[in-house]
């Protein structure tokens, strides 16, 4: 498990290659300018807590894409992603069966380009625009708080690295 979203740095790639399929792929959803967004988050559909869109590697799509393709499934939000993980955070996944799987989630920020009515998931969760402070007062993650009040900073950072849509 991760036990500071910054303790990766420059290894963050490591750490995703690494994962031995425990890993998953998350889009933090953003509009407005990097120095004052506002993060999309949805609820979870089996306990309703807020957090943001994850999910498994999809095969044949790059952990970006993968992280895109997450955001529209479940919040409806397409845009621009990053081609590089702006952070790593961890938890641990309940299955059906009791079991308890720990997971990490590689972080790729989505500017929000349109927010779509029509999604697979809009019957099952609910989403809302709310500022990065109030978003890591609402999800249960440590390591997600941390890189949701850094947000500015790391969207700063990640302002070069921004790519267009279906761009490989």
């Amino acid at each position: 498990m991760v036990s500071a979203v910054r303790s990766f740095g420059d290894n963050l790639d490591l750490a995703i290659a690494e994962g031995e399929g425990r890993t998953q792929f998350a889009a933090l959803c953003y509009r407005g300018t990097p120095s004052e967004p506002e993060v999309l988050l949805v609820t979870s559909r089996d306990t309703g807590r807020w957090i943001i869109p994850k999910g498994w590697p999809a095969t044949g799509q790059s952990p970006a894409r993968s992280a895109e393709r997450e955001a529209f499934e479940e919040s409806g939000a397409t845009g621009r992603v990053s081609e590089r993980a702006i952070g790593l955070y961890s938890y641990v996944k309940r299955q059906e069966s009791g079991e308890a799987v720990p997971l990490m989630v590689a972080v790729f920020a989505l500017r929000v380009e349109a927010l779509t009515k029509n999604y697979p998931e809009r019957h099952e969760r609910r989403r809302k625009w709310v500022r990065p402070e109030r978003a890591a007062r609402l999800v249960d993650e440590p390591e997600l708080r941390a890189l949701l009040r850094d947000l500015p900073a790391r969207l700063a950072a990640d302002a070069g690295d921004v790519a267009g849509r279906g761009q490989e």
